[in-house]
């Protein structure tokens, strides 16, 4: 069970605390925060109000937060989708304008400043990121959504919020090679829980954070047997610590921090590999 007040997903110090929790914690001051939405392609959230601290999370240009505090150059920030709690530079969050209505589908893809792959590319982004298109452009046979500065991305690479992907063990092949990152949620980037929630971001449903947390509230727990032959396509294999998808009963996705990347590797090879140094998994569970 997760911790109702865990300070991962719960915004509150000694100094200030979120409104919605004034009848559960004590602190000096409470608020409910003011909106702001995220102006960079990858925004890291720090465990400490220090630029130089670990990173918990990542939130993706567009994700809407709350600030609850600033200084020195760092906000104190809750997430709108997961709820994670941490401090992120000030100059990448600005108040909240028009409502996204599309999202990158695409891995990766580039906003170029105008609507010619040609032209200069200003930002990369990461599957996941939301972005608003005023207007369509097609450029010597490619069709391009134009933001409200000018900018634009390639029309294929992002759909409709609406529209998720049907499987996100798929999405999670996409992402096969992105480079192994603590804290990462992002395609250029990701951790091992952090894969699963970005992959099942992308067909609707919004999943716990951490993997602990994941494996306490995920779906439902499955007998797989001492040997976990009984896995099926999506399921969830946790040890301490980490998590791995199944892609069948016998190959899995996971972002390792053994080869640094994300990779496909057999169920037993994992276990065994995994079992020398923190044990075998711990259970196993369906979303």
């Amino acid at each position: 069970m997760i911790d109702p007040l865990d300070k991962r997903l719960n915004a509150y110090r000694s100094d200030l605390a979120d409104i919605a929790l004034q009848d559960k914690v004590k602190a000096d001051r409470y608020a409910a925060g003011d909106v702001r939405v995220v102006t960079q392609p990858v925004l890291d959230l720090h465990v400490d109000p220090d630029p130089a601290s670990e990173i918990g999370t990542q939130a993706l240009l567009g994700e809407i937060v709350r600030v609850f505090d600033e200084a020195d150059g760092m906000s104190w920030i809750q997430l709108d989708d997961d709820r994670y709690v941490g401090y992120a530079k000030s100059h990448a969050l600005a108040p909240e304008g028009p409502k996204t209505s599309h999202i990158v589908r695409a891995p990766r893809t580039f906003i170029y400043s105008d609507a010619d792959l040609r032209s200069p590319v200003r930002a990369a982004c990461s599957m996941g990121s939301r972005i608003l298109p005023v207007e369509t452009r097609t450029t010597r046979g490619t069709d391009y959504f134009v933001l409200s500065d000018g900018s634009a991305v390639i029309a294929d690479h992002v759909a409709p919020l609406a529209d998720v992907a049907p499987d996100y063990v798929a999405v999670a092949a996409q992402l096969l090679l992105a480079p192994y990152l603590w804290g990462g949620t992002s395609a250029f980037g990701l951790d091992c829980s952090g894969l699963v929630r970005l992959s099942m971001a992308m067909c609707g449903r919004l999943v716990p954070r951490d993997t602990d947390m994941q494996a306490a509230a995920l779906g439902e727990e499955i007998d797989c047997g001492d040997d976990f032959t009984q896995l099926r396509r999506g399921d969830l294999l946790f040890w301490k610590g980490h998590v791995a998808i199944a892609e069948d009963n016998r190959m899995a996705i996971h972002a390792s921090g053994h080869s640094m990347q994300v990779v496909r590797e057999p169920v037993q090879d994992a276990i065994g590999r995994i079992a020398r140094f923190y044990g075998k998994p711990i259970c196993a569970r369906r979303p």
